[in-house]
């Protein structure tokens, strides 16, 4: 008589259903598990068999054989631990067979019987709620898995309360949701000194999700203008927390349950690997630009990052996704982010300094911006010259808008562009508008239509500089409250890429 167990086996951030298969039988005692399983899958015999030892459960003198099926499937983790128990406790008439077969479970068994929490719970419920089944889970990730509200989740803290409750003497109660984790106070746009245009790309950037490059001398106030992004940028809605989330919960970085509202802001040291940027490493984990997915990718110290990792984000910026390819898989990961870039003019950095500058101007700055390539930068929709505030400027009183209030008109553009793209697809923002969509929503008036082919003929701008100006115009537009796209946005979306140390 063969008991089944369910579980999941994760391909990026897809929850694979697995079958765990327990037979046994008549023969040599032995304990083996097959199913293309990895070291921390092989290893769960021994904590199973050790955490039902610490219940008074004896395993008996006949063969027990563990298939986790489908086969070709490879099972990493050890979440295994939990379903293998089940299967095996079903196996042994302990708990009815049928209870479990409606039922997704995971997680690590320790030698005492505790279960403890594992990665992966909230797309493991996805996945269970998929196919009308109970997710049996850690207590400990129970309120995480419990966001999804098609799944019934229960979660438990010991393998005696499993036994317990598929027996019918304490049934585990449903588990809640955790809190949602309220924005941290942001750091204010007023407290930047000058830097208006940069101020303003910076908004125009958040409104529509544009890529912006900031180019100045050191101590401008590039990653202070940077660090100030999360600050005016809305709130995740639910369908993209829920996003984001999915991707923290396979790396590990969700608190307690609790899920954030709050745009991920990720910024790299300039020393990271492409693994790191991209995801890789033994388990194919998500990288720096997924982990940012619906958020902000912000690369301080540009041209410092090695240009093969400089390269891989050309892709991921136009499609939204990341594939890694592996030997034995290939794991897609969502990637839709801002990406902020900020860089010197040069090595030394005061190249726009007329009295600090070195004596290889302007071949210093030309050497050091070209380890940027030129299609690389040809994706940036704003680029920036950051000029450097004379220390007098310190002590005037804060200028420009506050935080919260450049936050509102953020927002409220951004509700445009989700009503007009509501029936358009993965059309989210204005930057994920092309083709058809773009040339209905994005086409200039008359005088604005004039304006831009003969900027694109005077600065030879690419189709795709030519395409970025007309998103960028289309997100002033909304900025503006303007229905069309007329002559004076045109103007001033071109004027963020023409004044760019590299032109398009």
């Amino acid at each position: 008589m063969i008991s089944r167990a369910y579980t999941v086996a994760f391909e990026g951030v897809e929850a694979r259903h697995v079958e765990v298969q327990c037979a046994v039988t008549p023969g040599i005692p032995a304990f083996s598990l097959v199913g293309l399983a990895d070291k921390a899958v092989s290893e769960a015999r021994d904590r199973v068999r050790t955490a039902l030892a610490s219940m008074a459960i004896a395993l008996p003198s006949k063969r027990i054989t563990i298939n986790l099926s489908p086969a070709d499937l490879p099972k990493e983790g050890s979440h295994f631990d939990l379903p293998i128990a089940l299967a095996l406790l079903a196996a042994l008439d302990i708990i009815p067979k049928d209870a479990i077969e409606g039922t997704t479970s995971l997680g690590e068994l320790s030698l005492d019987g505790t279960i403890m929490p594992v990665i992966g719970a909230l797309p493991a419920a996805m996945a269970a709620a998929e196919e009308d089944r109970t997710l049996l889970c850690p207590r400990a990730s129970g309120a995480e898995a419990a966001w999804v509200g098609a799944a019934h989740v229960i979660g438990a803290a010991t393998l005696a309360d499993v036994v317990r409750h598929f027996t019918g003497q304490a049934p585990l109660p449903a588990a809640e949701p955790g809190e949602v984790i309220a924005p941290p106070f942001g750091r204010d746009l007023r407290d930047v000194k000058g830097q208006e245009r940069a101020k303003r790309a910076l908004e125009i950037a958040a409104a529509g999700r544009h890529h912006l490059m900031l180019v100045g001398t050191p101590g401008s106030g590039k990653s202070m203008l940077a660090a100030r992004l999360p600050g005016i940028l809305p709130p995740l809605s639910p369908r993209e927390a829920l996003e984001t989330s999915m991707i923290h919960s396979l790396a590990g970085l969700l608190d307690e349950g609790g899920i954030s509202r709050t745009r991920p802001f990720r910024e790299p040291h300039h020393t990271a690997s492409m693994a790191a940027i991209v995801g890789g490493g033994r388990r194919a984990s998500p990288g720096e630009m997924s982990l940012a997915h619906n958020g902000v990718l912000f690369m301080d110290e540009f041209p410092e990052f090695s240009r093969t990792v400089l390269e891989t984000l050309r892709q991921p910026i136009e499609t939204g996704e990341v594939m890694i390819a592996r030997a034995n898989a290939h794991v897609t990961y969502p990637c839709r982010f801002m990406l902020i870039a900020a860089a010197n003019p040069c090595k030394c950095g005061y190249l726009s300094d007329p009295g600090r500058a070195c004596g290889r101007a302007p071949t210093c700055g030309d050497d050091y911006l070209a380890r940027i390539s030129g299609p690389l930068m040809d994706r940036f929709d704003l680029r920036i010259d950051v000029p450097p505030v004379s220390f007098t400027d310190l002590d005037l009183p804060p200028s420009g808008d506050s935080s919260a209030a450049v936050a509102e008109r953020v927002a409220a553009a951004q509700a445009v562009q989700a009503e007009r793209y509501a029936s358009a697809g993965d059309v989210r923002l204005n930057s994920d508008a092309e083709g058809a969509v773009l040339d209905a929503v994005a086409t200039p008036d008359t005088e604005g239509r004039a304006l831009l082919t003969r900027i694109a003929e005077r600065f030879g701008l690419s189709a795709r500089g030519y395409h970025r100006v007309l998103r960028v115009a289309r997100t002033i537009a909304d900025l503006d409250e303007s229905e069309i796209v007329r002559r004076p946005h045109v103007a001033e979306a071109a004027s963020y890429r023409i004044t760019a140390p590299q032109g398009s």
